[in-house]
């Protein structure tokens, strides 16, 4: 038994096979969770759950999954309770970032509707699904459960040529809110996650530097350099391992009492 007591606890962590998701997966198995890595990369779920086996020992399942899609949610939460017959822990994460400008005179990096409904569809949609999927089976059992929303501090701030990503990431402070409104007397806990600058991920790509240097009118260089300048007081970017540390805490029992928030966990970050 950890200090935490997570033993024998099951969590799905959505967008599992790399980055945020990753680590979180990583977290959990390393408590005593059976993990689910649930991702639209099937190939890359299945290689995460097995180095989970490897490195932590314990039981662990990969699953492909669109967060997109209901049936591929249904799917995925069936694909948990055949393995291990119970939900205790949802890691809402899957997401995607696509810069774009409202309007482009030159017409390069340009909002579509096509963009529009990606981005909605896997920010918001994906988590809707997820949860309400989740949350069901939570409510059948009676044992309660916690769901946890990867957000950004974007969704408060605003993010230059990042406008769509920042809005979706806003409603999920509010889902978070309002699901924690919803969900307490079942004790469900509903938690949120705000990272800020952390190191590399897939989503810090080059051409996803290339698109925002674009969108701010400067070179991919001084993009590079501008995340040096911003006003971090623990003066370096995060590491995803610290992000993962707090999904285990707030997963927790030792967190029982912090229910309808969400955590920056970002340095202290400011655009100061």
């Amino acid at each position: 038994m950890t200090w935490l007591n997570l033993d024998g606890k099951v969590a799905i962590v959505t967008g599992g096979a790399c980055g945020i998701g990753k680590a979180c997966s990583e977290g959990l198995a390393e408590v005593g969770c059976s993990v689910v890595v649930a991702d639209v990369d099937g190939p890359g779920a299945e290689k995460t759950a097995a180095s989970l086996k490897d490195r932590f020992g314990g039981e662990h399942v990969s699953t492909t999954t669109d967060v997109t899609s209901k049936a591929s949610v249904v799917a995925m939460v069936q694909t948990t309770l055949e393995a291990f017959g119970q939900i205790d822990i949802l890691v809402n994460n899957a997401g995607i970032l696509i810069p774009r400008l409202l309007v482009d005179p030159a017409g390069r990096e340009e909002l579509t509707e096509q963009i529009w409904d990606k981005m909605v569809a896997i920010n918001q949609k994906g988590y809707v699904l997820c949860a309400q999927a989740a949350t069901r089976v939570m409510i059948k059992s009676r044992r309660g459960g916690v769901i946890i929303n990867m957000t950004s501090e974007s969704g408060l701030e605003g993010s230059q040529g990042q406008s769509v990503y920042a809005a979706t990431k806003a409603a999920i402070y509010s889902l978070t809110r309002s699901w924690a409104k919803e969900l307490g007397e079942h004790n469900i806990r509903v938690v949120g996650i705000a990272p800020g600058i952390v190191e590399a991920t897939a989503l810090r790509s080059e051409e996803y530097e290339r698109a925002v240097a674009y969108t701010r009118g400067i070179t991919v260089e001084q993009f590079r350099e501008k995340y040096e300048q911003v006003s971090i007081p623990l003066g370096r970017s995060g590491k995803l391992s610290e992000v993962a540390n707090v999904v285990c805490f707030l997963a927790s029992d030792r967190a029982g009492y912090i229910h309808g928030t969400v955590l920056n966990v970002s340095g202290g970050k400011s655009r100061a």
